[in-house]
Order: C-alpha cells, then sequence, then structure tokens
C-alpha cells in the first residue's frame, strides 16, 4: 500500500466544517416535546471536500487543497484544521461576508438526534474564483492529478472545472471529479468521472436498479461527455466501472467485501480520495476501482465519517495481519496509548470476554478515537476481538480485574457492560480521579440520522 504515498494530489472543491456534538439523553424537555442532550464533548472536523484531504493525508500522501472559506470564526477553525494535518499545503482563500458552510450534528447513545446546517451555496466572487483558477493553474505541475469535489457549494460553479480541465490538460494530468447534483456537461473531458447512483439516474434519466442498467447508465453518461471512464459508487455494493481497459469499452463490478454497514456516510470520499492516490501511483484503472470498492467497504464500516488508513486496506487485503499487530503485551499497551493521547486522540477501555458482541465495541468506538479492550490472561478471545474494525488494541489485564492496567494507560472513556450487576465501582473511581468519563452501552439504535 506505499504505492497510494507516491504521487501527490491536488484537490479543489467546497471545504466544509463538520461538527459533531456527542452527549446522553435521560429526559424529555419541560418546555416542549424534545429530547435535552447533555452535552459530553465536541469535536470538529474537515468535511465536504475537506474529508477527501484527510483521507489522502490518512494514507501518507501529500495533498494541496485549494477551496474558499468565509471571514467567520467557522472558516478560522477550518483553516487551522487543514493546515494542521500533516502533508497538506492549504490554499484557503477568504471571501468577505460569505459563511463558510458548518454543518453540525447532535448524537447521542450512537445515534443522531439532528443535523443543523449553516451555509451559503451562491457561486463565490467573479475575482475570487479568478484567482482560484490561477492558484489551482500553477499548483497542478508540482502534482500528479487533480480532484474537483463539487458539493454545489459555489466553489466550482459556472465555468470554472472547464478552466480547471483546461489547466490539467496543459500540465498533462489527469482530472477526477465527485459531482454532486446535475450539470455534468461543466465537466466534459475528464478522465474519471464518480457519481453514486442516485446522481446516475438524475444525469441520464434511466433506471438503476439492476447492475445491467447501471452499466447501460453509466456507458450512456460516458458518451454524453466525453470522460475517460465512469466509476459508479453503489455503497454497500461496491462499485461499477465502465472504461476502455483492455479491448474497447469494458464493464466490471467490484465488490466492496463489507461485513456489515454500521454508517454510510463518507464513503463516497474515502472512495474518491483512494481513486486519487491510486491514480497519482500509475495504477491500472482496474485496480484503482477496486481499491476505491475496498475503501466503501471500510469506510461504512465504521461509525460517523471516518478516514480509511494504510493499516486498514492491508487487513482487508492480507486478513490477519492487522489483528496480529493489534495484540500487544502491557509495556507495548502503555507506549502506543502514550503516542495516541499525544497527538489528541481519545482512547477508550473496555473489559472484553467471551460474550462482548461486535454492537457493544461499536458503540464504545464512538464514544473515543482509540478503543482498548482488555482480556484475563487465560481469556481466549484476543484473536477474534483484534479482528473486530472497532478495535484498535487488545492488552491482558492480569489478576482479578483491570484496575491496574487502567492505572497504567489512564483512559479517558471507562466503558463498562451494560449489565450494572457486572461492573465494579473500582474502575469507575480509578477513571473519575484523572476527568475521565464512565459510559455504559445501550441498545444499538436500528435507524439512521
Amino acid at each position: 500500500m506505499r504505492l497510494l504515498r507516491r504521487g501527490a494530489v491536488l484537490v479543489i472543491g467546497d471545504a466544509m466544517l463538520d461538527r459533531y456534538v456527542y452527549g446522553k439523553v435521560e429526559r424529555v424537555s419541560p418546555e416542549a416535546p424534545v429530547p435535552v442532550l447533555s452535552v459530553e464533548r465536541e469535536v470538529a472536523l474537515p468535511g465536504g471536500a475537506g474529508n477527501v484531504v484527510r483521507n489522502l493525508t490518512a494514507l501518507g500522501g501529500a495533498v494541496a487543497f485549494v477551496s474558499v472559506v468565509g471571514d467567520d470564526q467557522a472558516g478560522s477553525d477550518l483553516t487551522g484544521l487543514i493546515g494542521g494535518q500533516p502533508g497538506v499545503e492549504p490554499w484557503l482563500l477568504v471571501q468577505g461576508g460569505r459563511a463558510t458552510t458548518t454543518k453540525t450534528r447532535f448524537i447521542a447513545s450512537g445515534q443522531q438526534l439532528l443535523r443543523a446546517d449553516h451555509e451559503q451555496a451562491l457561486p463565490i466572487h467573479p475575482r475570487l474564483a479568478e484567482r482560484l483558477v490561477r492558484i489551482a493553474a500553477d499548483a497542478v505541475a508540482a502534482t500528479a492529478v487533480m480532484v474537483l469535489s463539487d458539493y454545489r457549494k459555489g466553489v466550482l460553479a459556472g465555468d470554472t472545472p472547464a478552466r480547471l480541465i483546461a489547466a490539467a490538460r496543459t500540465a498533462g494530468r489527469k482530472v477526477l471529479v465527485d459531482p454532486k447534483g446535475g450539470e455534468h456537461a461543466r465537466y466534459a473531458g475528464a478522465d474519471l468521472f464518480m457519481p453514486d447512483l442516485a446522481e446516475l439516474a438524475e444525469a441520464t434519466g434511466q433506471p438503476v436498479g439492476t447492475e445491467e442498467e447501471i452499466a447501460a447508465a453509466a456507458i450512456a453518461l460516458r458518451a454524453a461527455h466525453g470522460f475517460g471512464a465512469v466509476l459508479v459508487i453503489r455503497g454497500q455494493d461496491g462499485v461499477t466501472l465502465v472504461s476502455d481497459e483492455g479491448a474497447g469499452e469494458t464493464v466490471s463490478h467490484f465488490p466492496s467485501h463489507i461485513a456489515e454497514v454500521v454508517d454510510p456516510a463518507g464513503a463516497g470520499d474515502a472512495v474518491v480520495a483512494v481513486a486519487a492516490a491510486a491514480t497519482a501511483a500509475g495504477l491500472p484503472i482496474g485496480i484503482v476501482a477496486r481499491l476505491g470498492a475496498l475503501a466503501a467497504g471500510i469506510a461504512m464500516g465504521k461509525t460517523g465519517i471516518a478516514v480509511v488508513r494504510e493499516d486498514e486496506f492491508l487487513e482487508v487485503l492480507t486478513p490477519g495481519r492487522l489483528a496480529s499487530r493489534k495484540i500487544a503485551t502491557r509495556a507495548e499497551a502503555a507506549e502506543r496509548v502514550e503516542r495516541w493521547r499525544r497527538s489528541g486522540c481519545r482512547v477508550g477501555f473496555l473489559a472484553g470476554d467471551r460474550t462482548t458482541a461486535a454492537d457493544i465495541i461499536v458503540q464504545a468506538r464512538s464514544w473515543c478515537d482509540r478503543l482498548v479492550i482488555a482480556l484475563s490472561d487465560t481469556d481466549p478471545e484476543a484473536g477474534r476481538l483484534a479482528e473486530l474494525a472497532g478495535v484498535d488494541l487488545v492488552a491482558r489485564f492480569g489478576g482479578d480485574t483491570p484496575a491496574d492496567l487502567i492505572r497504567l494507560l489512564r483512559p479517558d472513556v471507562l466503558v463498562q457492560a451494560p449489565d450494572p450487576a457486572t461492573n465494579g465501582s473500582r474502575e469507575s473511581d480509578l477513571v473519575q480521579e484523572w476527568g475521565g468519563t464512565v459510559r455504559r452501552p445501550g441498545p444499538l439504535p436500528t435507524g439512521g440520522g
């Protein structure tokens, strides 16, 4: 997977600020029939085209990012988040009086209660668009691939996409497009066009209920706009590729190999990022598509808008390799947790055994950035638990209780068993001594947010 680090990628598109407000709901408001969220923590992440950048940096790649933010606090926060990522060269232009697109999600027990959007989706100022194109035309020469990530918030309005594609052509670079909504003719001549099923249906007016219908619609879309290839992102069903690889036009379907859909949010951005990194590395389009399908499966197996990392690809391609690396001695666990903490990660701790179910892992992982599972020295479940996507580390605690291991690792979140009768107060008291929180999983929600 080190191949995906070889080429630098230029991303141009709509940057957003994704805010997540986590808490618990224990009562209904006396003012209106709505739940009261008792806020426990808040997280801010780059969204939209910024999430494509996050995925590229998670793969270890170098990225130049060109976008526009408003002259507000959200724009300042987003600029700091983008610039703080390793390997990113940010070109975030500021438009006075413009609101930075911000999406705030309120979450309790792993379920989204409400999303509040603050945005201004009008086209950016013409002078700013002119400057954006000039910067991109200069930056594309130092990168291998241009990605246009259009969330229809105004950065890629009007003839800007056509001018950017022309600049990439002049520099001899390939162009990948992640569209949202119609007017696909504005991207005519792109090398790889990546719609999802809804966008494909909207663009062609054709049914997309079967693989044959998807292929027919993708062929029609490719012919209508002169795209080099079309990669249809089909969620848990993987991707469909229409290209000229081999002799003449070919259609290929690639499965995502996903065991269970936990959260589909952000899967499209992961596919785009992996496709861009693979294209920048010079891989054939068929391999690009296969890696994109695997990325979709990994992303949908996580909670929230998560990135896809190199070690997760290794685990999918070589099952068991990553799982063995997750099992650590107490000393190794302490070193890894300290590295996570220095990088700003919130560490969770769950004492597991043979009865620990995957849905408990999902909830526990939603409350932290890294999850440690603790097992007794005689418990044979280390291998099974290490294979679960939400588990970052498995460590033995020795003795009758995990108290000593908790004291060693000092987790931020202690996740206790759903049954209160099985929980000891000693562990809870320890975590609360250094300001940690104690959570107890409930039934896994069946509905989306």
